[in-house]
């Protein structure tokens, strides 16, 4: 019997990386999984092998949010899970930032986690309850040069998920509502963008000597999703090798 068995679930930013590791980890937990992404080949091409569902999706239109979750009424009749993955980032230090690009990564990494928070939450309440888990990272707790706009943005995500977490928990709908912060983590973006030099200056940020493999991400996930977390809102699950423990 799989952790997830039954379970409808939303993943967003699906297509590849950490996203498509926690898609796949959902799919062999039991789980109904709607992908989402704006990589239109690669989230289709895995939705199919996974015999899973696709649907193009950018997380800073809000129209886009109210078309899926009313999908995902229409079709299934409730949901169960929304994991908010959907983000990036990139080095610019503050002064180097031009404000278009500072507000179109707030609108993918925080305002997409607030979107999705806001439609989902009353289909989930009407579920009967559920989880939701955010993707911030181990700069969403400690800062770091070079990346003001990331760290903000997922700073936000951290915050973001307490509060909402206390309303959902006090309002008695169900929900559980936590962040998940992971290190640096071996995924395609990754391997494109940083030559070896750079992914061996970024190892040995991590006590383990290593960066995270996205299965390891993805179990966190499937454990804050799952009812072995039952007991679990507004929390702050690190998964960085030991990185924020210095």
């Amino acid at each position: 019997m799989g952790k997830l068995d039954g379970k409808v679930c939303i993943v967003t930013g699906a297509a590849r990386g950490i996203g498509a590791a926690i898609a796949r980890a959902f799919h062999e937990e039991g789980a109904t999984v709607v992908m989402t992404d704006l990589l239109e080949d690669q989230l289709h091409a895995l939705a199919a092998e996974l015999g899973q569902i696709a649907h193009l999706q950018d997380v800073a239109h809000e129209a886009g949010w109210q078309a899926l979750v009313a999908q995902v009424e229409a079709d299934f009749g409730r949901l169960d899970v929304l994991v908010n993955n959907a983000g990036f980032g990139w080095l610019r230090k503050v002064t180097q930032i031009a404000l278009a690009d500072w507000r179109r990564l707030m609108a993918v990494n925080l305002d997409g986690m607030f979107l999705g928070m806001k439609h989902a939450i009353p289909l989930m309440e009407r579920s009967g309850g559920g989880a939701i888990v955010n993707m911030s990272s181990m700069y969403g707790t400690v800062g770091n040069s070079g990346t003001a706009a990331y760290c903000a943005s997922k700073g936000g995500v951290t915050m973001l998920t307490k509060a909402v977490a206390l309303e959902c928990a006090e309002a008695g709908t169900g929900i559980r509502v936590n962040s998940i912060h992971p290190g640096y983590v071996r995924t395609p973006s990754v391997a494109e963008t940083l030559n070896d030099e750079q992914q061996e200056a970024l190892r040995i940020l991590h006590p383990l000597g290593r960066l995270a493999d996205p299965m390891e991400i993805a179990r966190g996930v499937v454990f804050l999703a799952s009812a072995d977390a039952s007991f679990m809102t507004g929390a702050e699950l690190a998964v960085d090798g030991g990185f924020t423990a210095r």
